[in-house]
């Protein structure tokens, strides 16, 4: 380090001090860097590339017109996504701080932009690991040659008699299996409450009409309904824990901390599997898919193109928050990945390299998925309408109803929920990775001491496990759903993006970002992207969170669930959150700084003095307090330092090493 190099050259009378000072510092542990810039690739591609890639994307595409909702995702991916995409991971680079301190050196004022992004981390952690649970438990169930959810002859399956309460009358109809219908009537017997009836799958060769009582369900629905969550009737009735999904979590929370216990260290040679071994999952899966009868149906409903489609506004505001929600941007992951950059590093390529690589994927992903939701609607003679899904029920209905139709069905599923499982693990220990590194970064000289960090990080997943429990309970799932919908909506992401913009373009300066940026890479990037920052990505961000504003609907589960008037107001609050972060550390930076209104403002959007300084402001200073006739020259803007003034440290030197 610096501070050692410098006082190996003290005199010997000084040996007192520097043993006192090294002993002080040999606890302080250094912040780290990525080794190669690799490890910065795959981990932010890990980061961002995860389950809405494959689960939510697809659907989209599918629901709002096919290949005509590409136009709305292009729109918004080149006005919001790659534009902020690239502010976040230049940022972190450029200040080597995490979520919190780099928005306190660059503006004071907006320091409450870092809280708000880690509050939406921190609930962040505690519900998209369940995810993980549950790929884990399906995982397990896997390895079985009759699959669980494939047959009517397990435990947790309802009988094959039909009884009914209050002389409710005896219906039954003709129909082909519809996943929506089914679902909806398993929440239509909560308040029947007659026995369930549970039906195998249909497939082409069997019969196309069989008779089937109102309260027909699927074994893949029992199973999820009645193995996987126990669901209870609402989130008034929580029940008790599901104890086999808490080991699932548990072994997803082990799996996470020991990915990041290490920091970069760990994190870099991590995903070098996690990163990619998905990719040949997918790859696999998408072969064959394309190799089942029917995929061709699927793919044609994935692309074809419903220009119409492009008129109701809820096609542009879903365009605009998967672009939000698959680009990870203001979770602060993305400053917090930067900031173990090299300062001079070419961010501007690898972001744009990371960006059209995420939208690839997903994509790519849309033909693996639909050419199986094709497969689905051949074998059971049902348009593919009945058969689409999103979210985590595509992954746990309705590909899971897939793979049981398929030859090797073991092996499919077990390939299916292996990718699950490691496209979701990377995105969650990058999430605990920003957390915990903006917190280290707020208080250094308490955590970067021998093993700190680490007892730090595993106190954060105890508690994160201990908070993910709750999900786990009979009524969990609601809860669930609540976090989903709320806590980290494209509503939060989309405000936090607004002034995000707003602070770095108008703030603290789009030239002056411009500047910084080309002293890091070398080069100043076109000028596109600086007029996104400061028009055309806060009008966007704007326009879209009105409107959400303005088309906001209450939360209905599986859109049957009413929840009671307080389950509302337990969302709202989880939303606002880490909204009112903003304004309310502006009023108290504002309340507690001396001087008059404009003296207090001005002094709290001035930049920190221990940024970096560009070559160009290097030269002004040098030339401002160089000696008259100092016949000292510049060397590609910087002054060369003798060979005493480089053996010379002060104590300040060594202490903030």
């Amino acid at each position: 380090m610096k501070g050692n190099s410098a006082k190996a050259g003290l005199p010997n009378g000084n040996n007192r001090i520097k043993d006192m000072l090294s002993t002080s510092e040999e606890k302080m542990e250094e912040r780290g860097q990525w080794s190669n810039k690799l490890e910065f690739i795959l981990s932010v591609a890990g980061s961002i590339i995860g389950l809405g890639n494959m689960w939510r994307f697809p659907y989209l595409c599918y629901k709002n017109g096919g290949g005509a909702f590409l136009i709305p995702y292009l729109i918004f991916l080149f006005t919001c996504g790659v534009p902020v995409f690239f502010l976040e991971t230049a940022l972190g680079q450029y200040t080597s701080e995490g979520g919190i301190t780099c928005w306190r050196k660059i503006s004071p004022l907006f320091e409450g932009l870092g809280y708000g992004t880690q509050v939406i981390v921190t609930l962040l952690n505690f519900y998209y690991i369940i995810v993980l649970a549950w790929g884990i438990f399906y995982l397990s169930f896997s390895f079985s040659w009759d699959l669980a959810w494939s047959s009517c002859n397990n435990t947790w399956n309802t009988g094959n008699k039909f009884t009914l309460n209050h002389h409710i009358p005896y219906v039954h109809h003709i129909f082909s299996f519809d996943s929506a219908m089914l679902h909806n009537l398993f929440f239509l017997s909560f308040f029947l409450n007659p026995t369930e009836h549970c039906v195998e799958f249909q497939r082409r060769n069997t019969s196309t009409n069989q008779t089937i009582h109102l309260n027909s369900t699927s074994p893949v629905m029992e199973f999820w309904e009645r193995r996987a969550l126990r669901i209870s009737p609402g989130i008034d009735q929580m029940g008790s824990l599901n104890w086999d999904l808490a080991l699932c979590l548990l072994i997803a929370w082990v799996m996470c901390y020991f990915c990041i216990w290490k920091g970069v260290k760990s994190t870099g040679k991590v995903v070098y599997f996690t990163a990619t071994f998905p990719y040949l999952m997918l790859i696999v899966l998408l072969v064959r898919g394309l190799t089942l009868p029917g995929a061709g149906i699927g793919i044609q409903f994935y692309l074809y193109p419903d220009l119409g489609r492009l008129a109701d506004p809820q096609v542009w505001m879903d365009a605009g928050t998967q672009i939000f929600f698959s680009y990870a941007i203001c979770l602060g992951s993305l400053t917090a990945l930067g900031s173990y950059n090299k300062y001079n590093n070419n961010c501007y390529r690898d972001c744009l390299a990371l960006c059209f690589l995420n939208s690839g994927t997903s994509f790519v992903a849309g033909f693996a998925i639909f050419s199986i939701l094709g497969f689905m609607s051949y074998e059971q003679n049902v348009p593919i309408s009945e058969v689409a899904e999103s979210g985590p029920g595509l992954a746990f209905i309705a590909y899971p109803r897939a793979v049981s139709m398929m030859p090797f069905s073991p092996l499919w599923a077990a390939l299916f929920f292996i990718m699950i499982v490691f496209l979701g693990l990377d995105s969650q220990f990058v999430c605990v990775e920003s957390l915990v590194t903006a917190i280290v970064d707020m208080y250094p000289a308490v955590f970067r001491r021998k093993n700190r960090r680490e007892l730090f990080l595993l106190g954060v997943v105890l508690f994160s496990f201990l908070m993910g429990l709750i999900m786990l309970m009979e009524g969990g799932m609601y809860v669930f759903q609540l976090f989903d919908y709320y806590a980290a909506s494209g509503m939060c992401l989309l405000f936090m993006s607004i002034f995000e913009t707003v602070c770095i373009a108008w703030v603290y300066g789009a030239d002056r970002f411009y500047d910084n940026i080309e002293d890091m890479i070398g080069y100043r990037p076109g000028p596109y992207i600086k007029y996104c920052w400061l028009f055309f990505t806060p009008a966007t961000c704007i326009g879209t969170f009105a409107f959400s504003l303005i088309k906001y609907t209450p939360l209905k589960y599986n859109n049957e669930y009413v929840y009671p008037w307080w389950g509302y107001v337990i969302g709202w609050l989880l939303a606002l959150s880490s909204m009112v972060c903003i304004p309310l550390w502006m009023l108290y930076k504002i309340s507690t700084t001396q001087g008059t209104f404009k003296e207090r403002i001005q002094l709290l959007i001035t930049p920190s003095d221990d940024l970096p300084k560009t070559k160009r402001e290097q030269e002004m200073l040098l030339a401002i307090f160089a000696p008259e006739g100092d016949a000292t020259k510049a060397t590609n803007g910087y002054f060369p330092v003798s060979e005493r003034d480089s053996n010379i440290s002060s104590p300040s030197d060594d202490v903030n090493v």
